[in-house]
């Protein structure tokens, strides 16, 4: 027998279980105090769906639905700051996009709902504030309409996509649906540039005579956008340009927010904001003069103030 190998194999056997009982205390003391965690969980059609569960178990949930076609990251700001705030933040990346699975299936509304039905119960969420971006403010609002008892509170609405964008017979003030066909065209000819070309221009509104353009941003946007599957950012064009969310704002009872950039290039708010807050029940609408389709991330500190504010009345 090598006894030089016998004793560097207990050696090193000995250091993996001591390692791995120190991660095991680790994570259990992660998940006791509430640090910082990062994990998966699998929907019934055996999607593996990423999240992040930062703060306090006990505390309100504040969960945070992203835009296409980036991921739970473009919420970095907003769930830091409210974390500090002692709220419990919760942010996904939808299926086909950041870490979450590519799946080939599924890319359309009501599965991304029920996605969010899964996570909830997965988390087991209750007494939630769900604040929706663009295309995460459609699931957001089908989330709300189809959520178990006790698990919603109030919703946010930032720039989305509700009622519904694209032109049709009974929304004839829509968007035309070329411009989301030619979206889907620079999506198959040149998926990169195509995600430079929209943080750089119109989504930030870096387009704009003065404005103050950060190439942080642009280049997260397009990192967010590249983590993700193509075949999932097409089929989502249509999930989030031609749904229809009439009949779920309709349905909620709850307060709902309402926040969109007076110079949205993406949503037009005539279209979109000021329609959806006339089939509120229980809905505010806050504009904002000169900005983007994404107030929350070029001016945090308003917006963040609006949610608190919200969250706490």
């Amino acid at each position: 027998m090598n006894t030089k190998i016998t004793r560097r194999a207990l050696i090193t056997s000995a250091t993996a279980a001591a390692a791995l009982l120190i991660l095991q205390r680790n994570n259990t003391n992660a998940q006791t105090q509430g640090d910082i965690i990062m994990s998966t969980f699998a929907t019934t059609d055996g999607t593996n769906i990423f999240y992040k569960d930062w703060g306090p178990r006990d505390a309100q949930p504040i969960v945070f639905h992203h835009g296409w076609p980036l991921s739970s990251d473009d919420w970095d700001n907003q769930m830091l700051t409210f974390l500090e705030e002692g709220y419990r933040v919760v942010a996904h990346d939808r299926r086909g996009h950041g870490r979450s699975d590519q799946t080939e299936h599924g890319n359309d509304m009501d599965t991304y709902a029920q996605d969010v039905v899964e996570l909830a119960r997965t988390l087991d969420l209750k007494n939630a504030i769900h604040i929706g971006h663009s295309t995460g403010g459609g699931e957001a609002t089908r989330y709300a309409a189809i959520a178990e008892p006790g698990r919603v509170a109030k919703v946010v609405l930032i720039g989305a996509v509700t009622p519904v964008m694209a032109q049709t017979a009974s929304n004839p003030e829509g968007v035309p649906l070329e411009v989301f066909d030619g979206f889907r065209s620079a999506l198959i000819a040149n998926r990169s540039q195509f995600f430079l070309d929209i943080p750089s221009g119109p989504f930030f509104g870096f387009n704009r005579e003065g404005a103050t353009v950060s190439q942080g941003q642009i280049q997260n946007w397009w990192r967010q956008g590249m983590m993700g599957s193509a075949k999932a950012h097409y089929d989502c064009v249509k999930a989030f340009s031609e749904t229809d969310f009439t009949e779920d704002l309709k349905s909620l009872n709850i307060p709902v927010l309402i926040l969109h950039g007076e110079d949205d290039q993406i949503v037009p708010i005539e279209n979109t904001a000021r329609k959806a807050v006339k089939l509120l029940k229980n809905g505010a609408l806050k504009t904002y003069p000169g900005l983007s389709h994404a107030p929350f991330a070029t001016h945090p500190e308003l917006v963040n103030a609006d949610l608190l504010a919200f969250a706490r009345s």
